[in-house]
């Protein structure tokens, strides 16, 4: 079987309408497949005006404003509509791509077991972690039992590091998982790209050190590590500046937390390049991506990471090498990583530019073609699987 042969229903929580790692990450995927000749369709939310277009067909799907207070940008996906099941009747998919745990995958994980159709389950976060930021730690293991029981219904999953798939190994969610890790635009994302004029013109000298935090402001990010770990830098008297890149509903708790910090609001594109490479140290205190593809792209921008030692970063940061491992949550210990940075120019520069050598391995193509192969191997077990059993009812017949 060729990757041109697959007909993939891809069933997603946020494809476009609002930009994240995660869909960024689907869209490059839709677009290697297509480009292989690969059929796909996509199940997903729709906004009138998405964060960017979509990459191949979208269906929309049954969906309202996500039930969590600061999070009202996201949608809940609700399930499959009659329009949905009619629509993937018509397309005959050979193989079902989750990406989400919501309503509409459940729905999609019930409907391709009835067609007797493999189904593939990509991790993009630790959705487990969440309820802390909200109050809410208390559930974190009923939500550990939900998603156990959904990815053990699925023939295989795919993570985006090998950290995370420790992780899930450890968490009993699947024996079968391969890595969809994460690659880096190089003509977005270079050290090249660094501009003084730029950071002259939001306050910061050329000698200046920034910290630069990059992402959506949310807590689950650890926006109050981040701002512990400011607090405990100015009691260490280490020289630096706190540059802000990225927004979100936390953001005026988040300015609050951070008085002199430096905002540069929402960048995308050779915007987002230019203000990554122009920060001098990238902090990465969240403990729920299971890649983090910002601490890839300040890697491929030359900025040594100080990270929490937790999935994905742990898999990408070498310590004492492109940058520093943390315990998650140790604003102290965070600080204590970040302060040589601040004063050693040389330190800085080496670790950075190890950091961008590093980046450099993560190629788009070679990455998206595991996870083709992955449903290639799905889809030749499942009809192995089914040519043995109608062997064996003939024989009984």
């Amino acid at each position: 079987m060729d990757v041109a042969d697959l007909r993939i229903a891809l069933f997603s929580g946020n494809y476009n309408y609002t930009r994240d790692g995660a869909n960024q990450a689907l869209n490059r995927l839709v677009g290697y497949l297509l480009a292989q000749g690969a059929k796909v369709r996509v199940y997903a939310p729709t906004v009138e005006k998405p964060d960017f277009e979509p990459t191949g067909d979208l269906i929309g799907v049954p969906n309202v404003r996500m039930p969590v207070k600061g999070r009202g940008e996201y949608r809940l996906p609700l399930g499959l509509s009659r329009a949905n099941r009619q629509d993937l009747e018509r397309f005959a998919p050979n193989i079902v791509h989750l990406s989400s745990p919501d309503p509409t995958g459940h729905a999609g994980l019930r409907w391709a077991q009835d067609h007797d159709i493999p189904v593939l389950s990509s991790v993009h976060t630790r959705f487990e972690t969440y309820p802390r930021y909200y109050g809410l730690k208390f559930m974190e293991p009923s939500v550990e039992w939900i998603l156990r029981r959904f990815y053990n219904r699925c023939d295989a999953l795919v993570a985006p590091s090998q950290s995370m798939v420790d992780t899930l190994i450890e968490q009993d969610m699947h024996d079968d998982i391969a890595i969809w890790s994460r690659g880096v635009d190089r003509e977005i994302f270079s050290p090249e790209k660094r501009d003084l004029a730029w950071r002259r013109s939001l306050g910061l000298e050329d000698d200046d050190v920034a910290v630069v935090f990059l992402g959506r402001l949310v807590m689950e990010k650890g926006l109050d590590v981040f701002a512990d770990t400011v607090i405990e830098l100015r009691k260490l008297q280490a020289p630096h500046k706190v540059l802000v890149i990225g927004d979100g509903p936390a953001r005026k708790w988040f300015e609050q937390a951070l008085p002199g910090g430096i905002f540069a609001g929402f960048q995308t594109g050779k915007d987002l390049g230019r203000a990554l490479a122009s920060g001098d140290i990238f902090l990465n205190p969240s403990i729920t991506e299971t890649f983090g593809n910002v601490t890839l792209e300040a890697m491929a921008c030359g900025l040594p990471v100080v990270a929490a030692g937790a999935t994905g970063a742990s898999s990408l940061v070498d310590d004492w090498e492109t940058g520093r491992l943390v315990p998650p949550g140790d604003a102290t210990a965070f600080a204590e990583a970040i302060k040589p940075y601040c004063s050693n120019d040389d330190l800085r520069r080496r670790h950075g530019e190890a950091g961008a050598r590093k980046a450099a391995e993560y190629s788009w193509d070679a990455i998206n073609k595991v996870v083709a192969d992955t449903y290639v191997r799905l889809v030749e077990e499942r009809r192995a699987l089914q040519e043995a059993e109608n062997t064996v009812a003939e024989a009984e017949a």
